[in-house]
């Protein structure tokens, strides 16, 4: 996917990988990363999977207003909530990541809170960017 201008440009840099810290270079994000206990560590900061769902959370849910507003369909009281997986690769070599995306649409009927959905999938730039290299599945509350 190649981008007619960028608009922004986000820049953050980390010290110590997985158990350091990164920040962006506005001073608006400083953070402790520490691997999850999950993943033999000691739990006591954030990870990237965790600064991954927030962001994708963020974004899906600002593509589903968006596309809501232009369909004339009011989404008050919607959240989208990210968990994002990692683990290592069916027969290969490394980790990877999945993510699911829980989209509460309360008051909407479900075929137009899934018609809303598909559409946010298709304008919302994380899911762009991570089209065809992650599993990524919408599971739709009304």
């Amino acid at each position: 996917m190649e981008l007619d201008k960028v608009l922004y440009t986000a820049r953050a840099t980390a010290e110590g990988g997985r158990d350091g810290r990164s920040a962006s270079d506005d001073g608006k994000l400083d953070v402790i990363v520490a691997p999850p206990k999950e993943l033999g560590g000691s739990g006591e900061g954030t990870n990237p999977e965790q600064l991954l769902a927030a962001g994708f959370a963020a974004c899906f849910h600002n593509a589903l207003k968006v596309v809501a507003r232009k369909a004339r369909q009011d989404v008050t009281g919607s959240t989208v909530t990210a968990e994002v997986g990692i683990g290592p690769v069916t027969g290969g070599v490394g980790y990877g990541l999945t993510v699911n995306l829980l989209i509460h649409l309360p008051g909407l009927d479900r075929a137009v809170a899934e018609q809303l959905v598909g559409t946010a999938d298709t304008v919302c730039p994380f899911s762009n960017a991570t089209r065809g290299n992650i599993t990524i599945t919408h599971s739709v509350a009304v």
